[in-house]
């Protein structure tokens, strides 16, 4: 198995009397496509916020590429490689596409006010917007898109800066079922290029088609972790999350 691109180990986060993630130790292989799954209330999104720094862990260790991210800070990391999407799309929709994705290299995030777009820019975005089927809209309002098309956007954006790690947040939920298999097939062919993933998502036959190694958690702890077909016989995963 390739090095690990990102190592965590022993992240802890509680909310008053309740531990959201509780010791959780585990890495992404650098070239893989990592899933972390597990039952609603498991403490996925809650690990993503505390990895990228939109919370504050209480204990834990993060480590990326090799280098010790002590406070987690989203602007830090995405100059650093690691960006993610989250699960309700996060676009602006009162710019167009193009503006949007220039937004994703303009940190802090009041700088995506500025409706100038430099020519290199908008080449990269109107390149990665033709990836994501969208090019034909590159100057429509964000605003106006499906929510299946602001999901594509989103992801769109953020590789922008051309990231070593993405961490995806419920990709595909609520999206229609071409949309889905247009984003399970840009995934696969990014990460054929070498961009590795850590995937949040409900969707497990999606999961097991495209994931290993998955992490399985429950009540903010690693339950499980190994290749689809280890994860999807292991009694405690089908206990837990299955239903078996």
């Amino acid at each position: 198995m390739s090095a690990a691109l990102l190592e965590i180990e022993g992240l802890t986060k509680r909310f008053g009397g309740v531990t959201a993630v509780g010791d959780c130790s585990f890495s992404v292989p650098e070239g893989s496509v990592t899933a972390l799954v597990g039952p609603n209330g498991s403490g996925k999104t809650t690990a993503f916020n505390l990895i990228t720094g939109y919370l504050r862990a209480d204990a834990g260790a993060i480590r990326f590429a090799g280098s010790s991210i002590r406070k987690p800070n989203p602007v830090s990391l995405a100059r650093r490689g690691l960006t993610r999407t989250f699960q309700q799309a996060r676009v602006f929709p009162d710019l167009t596409l193009v503006q949007n994705m220039v937004a994703a290299l303009q940190q802090p995030w009041r700088a995506a006010l500025r409706r100038a777009v430099r020519k290199p820019e908008q080449a990269r975005a109107l390149e990665l917007l033709e990836e994501f089927g969208l090019a034909r809209l590159a100057e429509e309002r964000a605003g106006n898109l499906s929510y299946g098309q602001k999901k594509l956007l989103e992801f769109a954006a953020v590789l922008m800066a051309d990231p070593r790690l993405v961490l995806l947040d419920e990709p595909t939920a609520g999206v229609n079922p071409l949309l889905v298999d247009q984003i399970e097939q840009r995934i696969r062919d990014l990460n054929a290029r070498g961009l590795t993933f850590l995937l949040v998502e409900h969707n497990m036959n999606l999961v097991m088609r495209l994931s290993d190694p998955v992490v399985v958690l429950d009540h903010g702890t690693k339950l499980a972790e190994g290749s689809p077909d280890v994860v999807r016989t292991d009694p405690r995963v089908l206990e837990a999350y299955l239903g078996g």
